[in-house]
């Protein structure tokens, strides 16, 4: 996995099961806190956020679990969290180089035997980016590029012989896969148009979307039911179903609030989106709203800001600024906030269910002020 810089992580949301999101003094944290990891001066790497725990990595490959699912291993690269699965990529027994890879049980604490183990070969020669590190992305992307790891069987996938992965992220039923040259690919369920082709059918093998052929990605995140794909040049693109506002598009059960305000996308496709209504407009008249988008949307941030990174929980998204600003929108029953930094963001890492999110700075904490106004992205004011 690629070396990132060292930063204060922060955490916010819900925290009943004790995932150690920020103080641990209540079952949600309302504003991002600085994250209590479970071990005294743990140097957090890589963290992983599930919806009843949270797994941490540290430089010195410790791996240290926090709520509903505890436990600690030692020799971890990197570990990817969901509610099915603890996956674990560690250095292998012998002395040859390469890697294993384990899943286990959340609920076993790491005791006794993996519930599968599979033996990850070393990168060939000529795999590895500048500096010698791999291009891959994190799991559930296993190093080579070239495979994936499920949270159901077969935990180990092999991906098509011409595919090169650069990232791969993992919804409730579908995947994305963003591969060397920044085209995205998508298969798997897509009843709720999380696919991108235009249609609700699913997809067995891998397919490209046409409507971003030409248009290098850098960046793919998959929730629940919805994607976002961020551009080489920064703009989002968002589709699949928006039933709470995770599309940042108008949503019924926003606009029966009348919290939700429309026209936030643009590049729609014609007649691709499925538009309702919904009475409750200021002048009588039915209030539109889309519950289903199955072409990629181009999402427009406020004040036209560029982002650089996307992260998605079941039934919200956040999204990084180049200029250090962070938007969430979407399902905030914990009331997810919006702030903005002093110094740029590193890492997104929004749950597995859409209740809690974690975020690594650089320098200095947020500046904070909370939004109630969902379905479309917020932030605070800059100081």
């Amino acid at each position: 996995m690629a070396e990132e810089l060292p930063g204060a992580w922060f955490g916010f949301g819900f925290c009943g099961f004790g995932q150690a999101l920020g103080s641990g003094r209540a079952r949600r944290v309302l504003s991002p806190e600085p994250l209590r990891a479970p071990g005294a001066g743990l140097d957090v790497y890589r963290v992983s956020a599930s919806w009843s725990y949270t797994a941490f990595v540290s430089r010195g490959g410790r791996l240290e679990l926090a709520g509903a699912a505890g436990g600690a291993a030692g020799g971890c690269r990197d570990a990817w969290a969901s509610e099915a699965l603890l996956v674990l990529l560690r250095a292998g027994p012998g002395p040859e180089p390469g890697a294993e890879l384990q899943a286990w049980a959340p609920g076993s604490a790491l005791r006794g035997e993996p519930l599968w183990v599979h033996t990850v070969e070393a990168e060939a020669e000529g795999d590895d980016g500048p500096g010698g590190k791999p291009q891959a992305g994190p799991l559930p992307l296993l190093p080579c590029a070239r495979a994936y790891v499920s949270p159901r069987p077969p935990f180990y996938r092999p991906l098509a012989p011409g595919l090169r992965a650069r990232r791969l992220e993992l919804g409730a039923e579908h995947a994305l896969l963003l591969d060397e040259a920044g085209q995205v690919f998508s298969w798997g369920g897509g009843r709720h148009g999380q696919l991108g082709h235009g249609t609700l059918e699913a997809e067995l093998e891998p397919r490209p979307l046409e409507a971003l052929q030409g248009l290098p990605m850098a960046e793919v995140a998959a929730g629940g039911w919805h994607s976002v794909s961020v551009s080489e040049t920064g703009d989002v693109y968002i589709w699949g179903w928006n039933e709470s506002g995770q599309l940042a598009l108008p949503t019924r059960s926003l606009a029966e609030d009348g919290k939700t305000v429309a026209g936030e996308a643009a590049g729609l496709h014609e007649g691709g989106p499925d538009v309702k209504s919904t009475a409750g407009g200021e002048d009588g008249a039915p209030t539109p709203f889309i519950a289903v988008q199955p072409f990629p949307a181009l999402l427009d941030l406020p004040r036209g800001s560029e982002a650089v990174k996307a992260s998605c929980g079941s039934r919200h998204t956040a999204v990084v600024t180049r200029t250090g600003e962070l938007y969430t929108w979407g399902w905030a029953p914990w009331y997810i906030v919006v702030y903005s930094l002093l110094w740029i963001l590193l890492v997104v890492a929004c749950g597995t269910l859409p209740q809690h999110g974690l975020m690594s700075s650089v320098m200095s904490a947020p500046r904070i002020r909370t939004n109630e106004t969902l379905g479309r992205p917020q932030r605070s004011a800059r100081t």
